[in-house]
Parts: C-alpha cells; structure tokens; sequence
C-alpha cells in the first residue's frame, strides 16, 4: 500500500524514471501493473546456451585453469541455469581449488561446484571425490 501511495504521489515533472525489478512477477497485485504505474514490463529470460557459454568466457577469463577445461560441458550440465548461477559456479570452483591448495582451477573443481550450486549433476558426472 505504501508503495502504491508513494507511486500516486508523483507529478509530471519530466524526466523521472521510477524502476523496479522482481523474480516473482506472479505474486506483483495487480495493483502496481494498472496504466500509469509501471508501464513496460521487459522480461530478461534464463539464458540459452551461447548465452551461458559466453558467461562462463567472461567468469573463468582471469582464472587460472588447466589447459582442458570443457565449457561445452559445463554449459550443458547448467540448462535453467542464471548468470548469477554460473558466477557461483565459477567462484565455487576456484574455492574448491583453494582446498586442495592447488593454483589453478581443473575440470573436477567446475563439476563439484556445479553439484554444490545447482545440486543436478548426473550420477556419470558427479565429482568422485567427496568434498565438505
């Protein structure tokens, strides 16, 4: 209701632009969606595999991996995944890394991240180390 009053309390004075953004669009009251409060809607839908695959170039970019690391995999066990998904990926893998007291990020590390993240590795791709 606050937000609603707040939004009804705005004058035309120009150039003011008023911005939100939400994971649950399915729970917005109608309410917020009427003409005259949020007037586009731009959906920024899960991405594809080019799409993943390019976040992992840009994530991984800086890391020091082994020479044999397979995006191609890597993208495909992600399907459904979100950019923020893939960071965590990354980042986890490095941790993983890290533990091992290792100075470069291998396949196994990305693989152990992935199950940890998205928790979906199948049983032929799951880690065969056990990690905490």
């Amino acid at each position: 209701m606050q937000l609603l009053s707040i939004l009804d309390g705005f004058d035309a004075r120009g150039d003011v632009r008023i911005l939100a953004a939400t994971n649950r669009p399915d729970i917005l009251d109608p309410a917020l969606l009427r003409p005259g409060r949020f007037d586009r809607i731009i959906e920024f839908p899960i991405p594809d595999n080019a799409s993943r695959l390019q976040i992992f170039k840009i994530h991984t970019r800086k890391l020091h991996t082994e020479s044999e690391i397979n995006l191609e995999k890597l993208v495909n066990i992600t399907e459904g995944a979100s950019g923020a998904d893939i960071k965590a990926i990354v980042t986890e893998a490095g941790m993983f890394a890290i533990r091992c007291e290792r100075d470069h990020v291998i396949m196994d590390d990305f693989l152990k991240a992935a199950d940890k993240v998205l928790g979906k590795l199948e049983a032929d791709e799951a880690p065969r180390e056990i990690y905490a």
